[in-house]
């Protein structure tokens, strides 16, 4: 089957979108890959670029952005380890608006102790805004790692909250989060952090990835 790429702009830079269509059916999503990702893909000669293809998830990601989509709802073809398709399933169930920490996710998937693991999958996840990895942090809700860049992570979450904010008539929050009983935390935007292009307000989505 032949692999599809388009390119398209966002707040966050220009977006890499890989996937593959069968015959007469939609374009199901492999990869969203921010700039300098370090995990990012090279365009292969092999693939074929086409805008059309990826025209519904294009327009998602305009919607998301916009503020204006909480959810995504596309096909996704994601590939990886058994462990890793456990962790990627695990974050879709993430609320919008909320962060875990590493360890939660350990424990909520039954490998307490294994946070390190954990990070490691959450940081090779390659549906970058449609699989929410921006949304795990540090056990004291720091922003540790994200392959799209910090400055972006932290875009992300001030974006996400500051629409929760807005929705239920609060003043925004912050990034750095408070952990509540059940694992997760409340998103709070740090003071000094400064979002790209903050007047473009991104929105989220959300799809099942089934391990």
């Amino acid at each position: 089957m032949t692999v599809l790429y388009s390119r398209h702009p966002s707040p966050l830079g220009e977006l890499l979108l890989v996937g593959e269509r069968g015959a007469g059916g939609p374009t199901r999503l492999r990869g969203v890959y921010l700039p300098d990702d370090r995990h990012g893909r090279v365009v292969d000669p092999t693939w074929v670029e086409d805008r059309e293809a990826f025209a519904t998830i294009a327009g998602e990601l305009s919607l998301y952005f916009r503020g204006a989509r909480t959810t995504f709802d596309l096909p996704l073809d994601i590939r990886g380890t058994p462990f890793q398709r456990r962790v990627w399933a695990q974050l879709e169930l993430i609320p919008f608006g909320t962060t875990v920490s590493y360890a939660e996710v350990a424990r909520r998937i039954g490998k307490p102790g294994a946070a390190r693991a954990v990070g490691a999958a959450v940081g090779r996840n390659p549906l970058s805004i449609v699989v929410p990895c921006h949304r795990v942090v540090g056990r004291d809700g720091a922003l540790t790692g994200y392959a799209g860049g910090l400055d972006r992570k932290s875009w992300l979450l001030q974006h996400e909250r500051g629409l929760v904010d807005r929705s239920a008539g609060a003043a925004p929050a912050a990034v750095s989060g408070e952990a509540s009983a059940s694992g997760a935390t409340t998103t709070q935007a740090s003071p000094t952090a400064t979002p790209r292009d903050a007047g473009t307000p991104p929105a989220f989505l959300g799809n099942r990835c089934e391990p």
